[in-house]
């Protein structure tokens, strides 16, 4: 569902990921000082995969949930529902992820997804993500050093 924004102080968090090599897939890594920060820095992350964010304006805010059994059911069902936002109309490509709701008794998200429509000629073609998968999916989380990651492989 689009939702209305401002633009006014609209800034884009520090890029907190990176890519890991795995055999035919690829593994995103993302961080945080915060779990909701880590699972917002892995969605990024695998629209920075599917093509060069540098080229994204933020013109559109969308609004997803997504709702899981576990922990990483939420993270699945999460990135999941970002892939499906960019595979189905609007086809949106998002550079900055804001989590709402994130609630970790009842493993719910709300999320805004800000950027716009992917269109060729304006947005470099990247790798097609084909699905997100649960094969060494891991959620570290140290509290004590407020250091929070998890590391996701994506079917491509």
């Amino acid at each position: 569902m689009e939702v209305e924004f401002s633009k006014e102080n609209f800034l884009l968090p520090e890029v907190k990921y990176e890519y890991l090599d795995h055999t035919a897939d690829v593994q995103i890594h993302g961080w945080g000082t915060s779990l909701k920060e880590a699972f917002e820095q892995c969605g990024v992350a695998m629209f920075g995969y599917m093509t060069e964010l540098d080229y994204v304006s933020v013109e559109h805010c969308f609004e997803i949930q997504a709702q899981g059994d576990d922990l990483e059911g939420l993270l699945f069902h999460f990135l999941d529902e970002l892939l499906f936002l960019f595979s189905a109309e609007p086809y949106l490509v998002c550079k900055k992820l804001e989590i709402t709701k994130f609630d970790l008794e009842t493993f719910e998200i709300s999320c805004r997804c800000y950027g716009e429509p992917f269109e060729l000629g304006k947005h470099p073609q990247g790798t097609e993500v084909k699905a997100i998968t649960y094969s060494a999916m891991q959620i570290v989380q140290n509290t004590d050093a407020s250091n929070y990651e998890v590391f996701v492989i994506i079917d491509i």
